[in-house]
């Protein structure tokens, strides 16, 4: 039952990162599952103030994650947005990543292969944009497109596909490896919210820079791209690398519930404020000559 939207936002802590957190087996897509609200009790004010008041410690946090790399922390998020189109990856971008300063981030939108970079294996062009040390790295649409556009689209073979899950997990552990820490979500939409926002953007002139009529060829290809991702969320959800599922028909819980995994991420690398690496002492002295001069 929804508080109204006159009461106290419920507890941010009530939306826990296992609650998107794919179990192990089989995940079913459902629409059903599109349009709930894990671990949220409340409606769409509730959740958009929960959003709001978690600004602060996201911020902090984040600066925190910037400011160790000046002691040469290696340490960093990757923040892996997938999903259909319209399922929200921008919305969670300016609505959540919004929140923190736009200095720590580094984001990256993969289009369609260019030639030079299909020239090259299909990481080439996704490790040249892993986030550097300090930074929370945004992913909208990943390398997982090219296991899911390319085995729906039948452009590559079956054992090229299947080479390149062993190249995913591999390449995510290294990245674990190196510091980096993956946060992946899956934004998901079903097929009839998905038609509402499509023909919102043919009815508003102010919105057809957004609409594309490929969007309708791959929408066609719907059960397809559906089991696709099922497939995916089961041969790549590893350790190191898990998969959260995060129901995005309702756009304020998509957005409430990335900025509590984002949150919760940040929180449980501890991250603490670099030491000085100068004496402070003698530093106030400096300061306090030079101010009775």
């Amino acid at each position: 039952m929804s508080k109204t939207s006159g009461g106290p936002p419920p507890a941010q802590d009530a939306l826990v990162l296992d609650t998107t957190r794919l179990p192990s087996g089989p995940t079913e897509l459902t629409d059903s599952l599109a349009g709930s609200t894990p671990g949220f009790a409340g409606g769409k004010s509730d959740g958009q103030a929960a959003l709001a008041a978690m600004g602060g410690e996201l911020a902090d946090l984040q600066e925190r994650l910037w400011a160790a790399r000046t002691a040469g922390s290696e340490r960093r998020v990757l923040l892996v947005l997938q999903g259909m189109d319209t399922s929200g990856k921008g919305g969670v971008i300016r609505k959540t990543l919004g929140l923190v300063d736009p200095q720590g981030l580094q984001i990256t939108s993969f289009k369609a292969p260019t030639p030079e970079e299909k020239e090259h294996d299909f990481l080439w062009r996704i490790r040249r944009a892993v986030p550097t040390p300090g930074h929370i790295g945004v992913f909208d649409r990943s390398h997982y497109e090219d296991v899911l556009v390319v085995k729906v689209r039948r452009w590559a073979a079956e054992e090229e596909i299947e080479r390149r899950y062993g190249a995913i997990n591999d390449f995510e552990r290294e990245l674990a490896d190196q510091g980096v820490t993956v946060l992946k979500c899956l934004l998901h939409v079903s097929r009839a919210e998905q038609g509402a926002r499509l023909l919102e953007r043919l009815e508003n002139p102010e919105k057809y820079w957004k609409y594309a009529p490929s969007d309708l060829d791959d929408r066609e290809l719907w059960p397809a791209f559906r089991t696709q991702y099922e497939t995916v969320l089961e041969r790549s959800s590893t350790d190191v690398a898990p998969w959260h599922v995060i129901p995005s028909d309702k756009k304020w819980y998509r957005n409430l519930a990335v900025g509590q995994l984002l949150l919760e991420t940040l929180r449980g690398m501890q991250l603490t404020w670099p030491e000085a690496d100068f004496d402070v002492e003698a530093e106030k002295s400096r300061l306090r000559a030079q101010e009775a001069e």
